[in-house]
Parts: structure tokens; C-alpha cells; sequence
């Protein structure tokens, strides 16, 4: 017994027609005569009296409609409540901190100018924890500042972004040309965590050189690190991405493409999952309000 035949044998009790309801149905009369005679035959009774016109249901088939209509009427109700979810459920996207306080803030306005009730959950935290979110599916999708290659998750690259040096605005390093990381290695260090992607790309490239550097401030935000710097604390590395124009008039703002390597931002997602429509509005959404960071200059005041 299958559903297209209780459904032509629902809508014939209903019309009084076999031709109207193969009408109702989109389906050539034949068939739905075929539903209809199958039915009866695995249920081993006549449903339909077929002498008078309109056909006439008989008593047992009075009986099955009964039954087959409200089954069908639900069913058409919970693939409606389904689609609506799709269709209006909520997004939950993760990203790490500097992400989240500039460049995600940007593609949140810019989703909600057109999906203004739409639900929005959003989580913060460091790169591993934002795979973790992503893998155990507590999120749709993660925003990320670098790339990630792993067969469990796919990547999609949006921007390339470089990093920079940020220094009180008469700092000596301002002064002249920055052709080594040992120049900035010999001032106090204004830090993110160590677990941090740029304090663990600066601190490897430290090593590498055998520099000797004093981290002196240890702060949960690039936001946080730039008030320090501005107090004449001590300096520090940041991506990008967590440069907004007005802070050129109160920092030092220096690029470091020549001495740390150019990194690449974008989207990360499980690996065979189907998103909702409004995760993949979301998903497209980064992607256009993002596109102008794709050069490692790009400025988040384009957007």
C-alpha cells in the first residue's frame, strides 16, 4: 500500500470523480483508476460502487476514507511545519573573537537588513573550539582565519588578509623601515592567548629567528589591545580584519606582508551536511559582505 494510492482513492471519495481527481492530482485518469483498483485489491474490498454516476462510495469504502483522509491531511501538515522549518528555522554560526567583533558584525547587519526575523544564534571562541562547534553540529557554519584542510569539513576561501604592527602614534618603529621581526621582538609584547592564530603564528616565527621577546600584557580582544597600545604599553601584532578606520587616528597602523605570511579567512562547514535555506542565506551573505577583503589591503570600511 502506498501513499500515491491512498491519496487518488482520498481525493476520488471526495470529488465523486476519478477524472476530477486526477485533475485535482495532475496525474491522466488511468492513473488514478490503477491507484484506486490496487488499493481495493490489497485490501481485499470494493471501495467504490461504480454503477451509478457520480461513482458512490460503497460502505466499506465510506469507512476507509474515514480513515485515509485525516492520515493524508497529516501528513501534508507535518511536510508544511518541515518546510516551514527550513524555511524559517534558525541559523547558528560560530567564530573565533576577532571575527566576531568585526567582520561578522559587518555580515550580521547586512542579513538582517533582509531576513529581519530571522534567528540568529552565534558563538565565539578559538579556532579548535570553532571546528569542535561545527563537528558536534551545535552550528550550521564556522567563520574562520585560516584555512582548514580536513577531510571532515568543507572550506570556502573569502578573504586573504595580512597582519600588522600597532604602535602608540609617535612610536619610534613609525620612523623607520620595518625589515625585520627582531625590530618589533625588542618591544613589549600587547598580546591575545597563547592559543590565539596570530600570537602562535608570531611566537613561531620568534622561535625560528631564536628571538628573545617579552610578552607584557595578555588581553581577551583585539578591541582591548588597541586601548592599551594607545596608553604606550607596548606594541603589538593583530590581523587586519580587527583594523577599523578610525583607529589610524589614535594607533599606529603598520602592514607586515613583507614579514609574516599573508593568511586566508573563510567558511567552514561539515562535510556532506545540508544546510537550511536561511543557514544558506547566511553562508551567502559572509560571502558578498566579505568579497571586499579578498585583497590582503581590503579595509572592512568598504563594506
Amino acid at each position: 500500500m502506498e501513499l500515491r494510492e491512498l491519496r487518488s482513492f482520498s481525493t476520488a471519495a471526495k470529488f465523486g470523480s476519478i477524472s476530477a481527481a486526477a485533475e485535482r492530482l495532475g496525474l491522466g485518469q488511468p492513473t488514478v483508476t490503477t491507484h484506486v483498483r490496487k488499493l481495493e485489491r490489497e485490501l481485499g474490498m470494493t471501495l467504490f460502487d461504480r454503477v451509478r454516476r457520480p461513482i458512490q462510495l460503497t460502505p466499506a469504502g465510506v469507512e476507509v476514507a474515514a480513515l485515509v483522509t485525516p492520515l493524508l491531511e497529516g501528513i501534508d501538515a507535518l511536510a508544511q511545519g518541515a518546510a516551514r522549518g527550513a524555511e524559517e528555522g534558525p541559523v547558528a554560526v560560530a567564530a573565533t573573537h576577532d571575527i566576531i567583533t568585526h567582520a561578522l558584525l559587518r555580515v550580521v547587519r547586512v542579513f538582517l537588513r533582509f531576513h529581519s526575523h530571522a534567528h540568529l544564534r552565534i558563538r565565539s571562541g578559538l579556532m579548535r573550539e570553532v571546528l569542535e562547534m561545527v563537528s558536534n553540529g551545535e552550528t550550521d557554519l564556522g567563520v574562520v582565519p585560516t584555512t582548514v584542510s580536513s577531510d571532515e569539513f568543507d572550506f570556502t576561501p573569502l578573504f586573504a588578509y595580512e597582519r600588522v604592527l600597532i604602535t602608540p602614534p609617535d612610536h619610534p618603529l613609525l620612523d623607520v623601515p620595518l625589515t625585520s621581526l627582531a625590530q618589533i621582538a625588542e618591544w613589549p609584547l600587547i598580546m591575545r592567548g597563547k592559543e590565539t592564530h596570530t600570537r602562535a603564528l608570531l611566537e613561531g616565527e620568534f622561535a625560528k629567528r631564536g628571538l628573545d621577546y617579552e610578552v607584557r600584557v595578555e588581553l581577551d580582544s583585539m578591541d582591548m589591545i588597541k586601548r592599551y597600545v594607545s596608553l604606550g604599553m607596548g606594541v603589538s601584532v593583530g590581523p587586519m580584519i580587527a583594523i577599523e578606520p578610525e583607529d589610524r587616528e589614535e594607533l599606529g597602523i603598520v602592514g607586515l606582508s613583507s614579514l609574516l605570511p599573508v593568511d586566508q579567512g573563510g567558511i567552514v562547514t561539515l562535510r556532506g551536511k545540508t544546510l537550511s535555506t536561511p543557514a544558506q542565506s547566511f553562508m551567502q551573505a559572509t560571502k558578498d559582505t566579505l568579497s571586499v577583503l579578498r585583497k590582503p589591503g581590503g579595509s572592512l570600511a568598504q563594506t
